[in-house]
């Protein structure tokens, strides 16, 4: 394991799921100057790229960019996101919770239930193949805001806690989704890029964004784990297309495209229940999955209500525009009416506070 990772999970062990309190009094509050001095950085150095449509707010001084103070994360676990773009809180969500969104999985591959809005996502080899009504045809359930059941992840109250650290007190749930990353058939089409979420994603300001991703079982790297490039959310939005990756690739599965592979990488092994949050401009993706089962986790994007939509026009974002519009168009007849900001404003539920930008 990384001394990175180790210190992650040093800052979150122990702990119950409602976090450590900050700490205080003098020591600690010079231990935060300190490091505050090396966090800092030069406005040159947070200026976005002109083709990211990206707001950046500065560091102020006493301040943490990243992290708000609610008195839930500890001064290490606030320091550690702020220097590496995510946090791992340990045995976060329930075996009980967990148990229950697999067997609501099982129901929606059954066609037991069929929530409205919900798209059913299948791995590239498995599409190909002769339709099986059940999970092992579906590698990704998205959009399931309308079902009750899965939908009640986004609202749980110790995720709610956290996701307020990173977005103010009035929440908006923009996206979800529950992974099935299958067994690889051969042509590692399983693999996710490496990518940015924020790619995605027509609102801001990027710092009010902030994921939730829960393993719903082990997941390590032998069955294609998160794999992340710590410090990455502290760069630019970049550019995104399509990987030339032999066997396919899966439909919306963009990735960097000057992303170098010998960069430091950290691979996020996790326990059932344990749960990730991290920033929309950190660069993630996952491996092949070389087992025979299938990885399970289930995840939301969250956003302050005071977020505000952008045009994605002329910027590195209108690729991913262009092809939600066509499939909108081919779906529901849309025409070219629709922009990639209706689709998020469809799907964005209230969870907590005041609905107001978005």
């Amino acid at each position: 394991m990384s001394r990175a990772l180790a210190a992650g999970r040093a800052a979150t062990a122990g702990r119950a799921a409602t976090g450590g309190r900050a700490a205080t009094g003098g020591r600690a509050a010079g231990r935060l100057a300190a490091l505050l001095g090396h966090l800092e950085r030069s406005s040159a150095a947070l200026q976005a790229s002109p083709t990211s449509t990206q707001n950046v707010a500065h560091l102020h001084p006493q301040t943490l960019r990243y992290t708000l103070d609610t008195e839930l994360l500890s001064l290490e676990q606030r320091l550690f996101y702020e220097t590496n773009g995510f946090v791992l809180i340990q045995k976060l969500v329930s075996e009980e919770d967990v148990r229950r969104f697999r067997e609501e999985f099982e129901r929606i591959c059954r066609r037991k239930v069929q929530p409205p809005g919900l798209v059913i996502m299948r791995d590239v080899t498995i599409a190909k193949s002769e339709f099986v009504p059940d999970q092992k045809a579906v590698s990704k359930l998205q959009d399931f805001q309308e079902d009750p059941e899965l939908f009640r992840y986004c609202t749980l109250p110790q995720i709610l806690k956290h996701v307020e650290c990173f977005t103010g007190p009035d929440i908006m749930a923009m996206h979800t989704m529950l992974i099935n990353k299958p067994p690889d058939s051969g042509k590692k089409t399983s693999r996710h890029p490496m990518h940015q979420d924020l790619h995605y994603f027509p609102f801001r300001p990027t710092d009010s964004i902030v994921c939730s991703w829960t393993a719903m079982e082990r997941v390590d790297r032998s069955n294609g784990c998160l794999v992340v490039l710590p410090g990455s959310h502290r760069g630019a939005l970049r550019e995104h297309h399509y990987p030339q990756w032999e066997g396919g690739v899966n439909k919306m599965y963009h990735g960097v495209q000057d992303y170098n592979p010998q960069l430091p990488r950290m691979h996020l092994e996790m326990e059932a229940g344990d749960t990730v949050f991290f920033h929309p401009l950190l660069i993630h993706g996952s491996g092949m999955n070389h087992t025979q089962g299938f990885r399970k986790a289930i995840s939301c994007h969250y956003a302050s209500s005071d977020c505000y939509y952008i045009d994605v026009k002329g910027t590195t974002q209108e690729n991913i525009e262009t092809e939600v519009k066509e499939i909108a168009n081919r779906k529901y007849n849309m025409g070219d009416s629709i922009t990639l900001q209706d689709t998020w404003a469809f799907r964005g539920r209230l969870v907590q506070g005041e609905r107001k930008s978005l």
